[in-house]
């Protein structure tokens, strides 16, 4: 009998409010795109402007995570996911009313904070309330939860736009955002008061400081229509903040991040693989539509369906590699799901186009089954690792990591791939120049799963000389 099984069972209910605060925020960044074409035209703005209804809801989680992970270890997590579910629910009614742009990029930013508490505490809370032999498992319905969001948003997203119009994506939180609030509120146990001297020992000058050299990163990344001076200027400003930040760090009394987290060869390496295989998984965002459009031939419908294959397969993968890091352990796992990014990747570096749909497809579904396994597996490597008091904030820098490699995958893996097409009217480039390009994205693709993989060799390594639980 495996130790999973001698496990207390978590109460269902307390697993539904967790998986539902982790499918609304993937929900909120995937169902917007599908609108902003419809957006634009409402609101009387160009694209290059409405693309900031996306980046604001990106740019607020990627700069809060931190700091509100470590917020919910100093105040009490429940209270403070409650507190997020709730900011989340009125900043998606803001979105839905808002008349100008301003208004709804601001309402969206809102939105992303209330989603970055959603996703560190999330974890945070799964790490404190689930027993250890079925963290593998809660982790995996995450993960299910998670992919299922970002896969229902386009399909759910042009139902809603094409019968009551773009402000019906916000509505819809409403009623799932207050269910989950009502469900989360009567589910959770409660937690124990928070000191008084909370408040006192939160590091303001660090939240700052960290906010100013991620939001900096993003922009540097993310900003449309930018010239290059100026995204070098922000990257400039990114290092020095960076730097400025980890000096505060070391001698504050009460440090946002204790810096012997970063220092620890098992976090360092885990939040760095997260990143990298973030960066691949972005990378079959970036590059597929344009590959199955113009070098396969495929109409936009079709697009989208073979699309939907990747979040699909990491849907259907997320709850069975939960009880398979149960059984094996995460370490084996970790490394397993890499060699299925590794694989995929390689496929897709030498694919020929004349073998279609079906080999693209996959291809696809190893990268994203393999990427479902692999977040399963280090999350809960990550998350069995973390001191009680640092859940929160570690949970932060692991969804931080991973939101970092989505930002610099759909840059440099975006840039890339225009560079090996030759052409920056990519639309109507030739079948070999799409196909030139995509073999060489998925050739770099393929180098960053390896550097994960090495990766997880060295903490395998480690645990084995150390002693410690792989």
């Amino acid at each position: 009998m495996s130790q999973a099984s001698l496990a207390p069972p978590v109460p269902r209910l307390v697993l539904a409010s967790l998986a539902l605060t982790m499918l609304l925020p993937s929900l909120g960044t995937s169902i917007a795109n599908v609108a902003l074409p419809s957006m634009a035209q409402a609101l009387h703005a160009p694209f290059h402007q409405v693309q900031w209804i996306v980046l604001a809801y990106l740019l607020a989680i990627t700069i809060s995570i931190v700091s509100v992970g470590r917020l919910g270890d100093l105040l009490g997590r429940r209270g403070t996911l409650l507190a997020g579910i709730a900011l989340f629910v009125l900043a998606s009614a803001l979105c839905a009313g808002a008349t100008t742009l301003p208004l709804l990029v601001a309402a969206r930013a809102l939105q992303g904070l209330g989603a970055a508490v959603m996703m560190a505490l999330t974890l945070a809370l799964v790490s404190e309330l689930v027993p250890k032999q079925r963290t593998g498992s809660a982790m995996g319905l995450l993960a299910t939860a998670s992919a299922a969001g970002t896969a229902l948003g386009p399909s759910l997203g042009g139902l809603l736009i094409a019968h009551y119009g773009w402000p019906a994506i916000f509505l819809l939180n409403l009623p799932l955002g207050l269910g989950t609030l009502v469900l989360a509120n009567r589910s959770l146990p409660p937690a124990p008061r928070a000191a008084a001297s909370a408040r006192v020992r939160f590091d303001h000058r660090g939240t700052l400081l960290l906010a100013a050299a991620l939001g900096a990163y993003a922009l540097a990344l993310t900003g449309p229509g930018r010239p290059a001076w100026h995204t070098a200027g922000l990257l400039l400003a990114a290092l020095a903040a960076t730097l400025a930040f980890l000096r505060n760090e070391a001698h504050a009394p009460a440090p946002l991040l204790q810096l012997a987290v970063l220092r620890a060869p098992r976090f360092s390496r885990s939040f760095a693989m997260s990143a990298l295989v973030a960066t691949v998984a972005m990378a079959t965002l970036v590059v597929g539509p344009f590959y199955l459009a113009a070098a396969l031939g495929l109409a936009p419908d079709r697009v989208g369906l073979v699309m939907a294959t990747g979040p699909l397969a990491a849907a259907l993968v997320g709850m069975p590699a939960g009880r398979l890091v149960d059984r094996f352990g995460a370490a084996r796992m970790t490394r397993h799901g890499l060699l299925a990014m590794l694989a995929g990747a390689l496929l897709l570096a030498l694919l020929p186009a004349r073998w279609g749909v079906a080999a693209y497809s996959s291809a696809l579904v190893l990268i994203t089954a393999g990427y479902g396994l692999f977040q399963s597996a280090n999350n809960t490597a990550v998350m069995a690792g973390a001191a009680p008091d640092q859940r929160g904030a570690i949970s932060g820098v692991l969804t931080l990591s991973r939101n970092l490699g989505l930002i610099t995958g759909a840059s440099l893996m975006g840039a890339l791939f225009a560079w090996g097409v030759g052409s920056r009217d990519i639309a109507h480039a030739t079948t070999g120049a799409i196909e030139a390009g995509m073999h060489l994205t998925y050739g770099a693709a393929t180098l960053l799963s390896a550097a994960a993989l090495l990766l997880a060799a060295g903490n395998a390594r480690r645990a084995a000389a150390t002693g410690e639980q792989p």
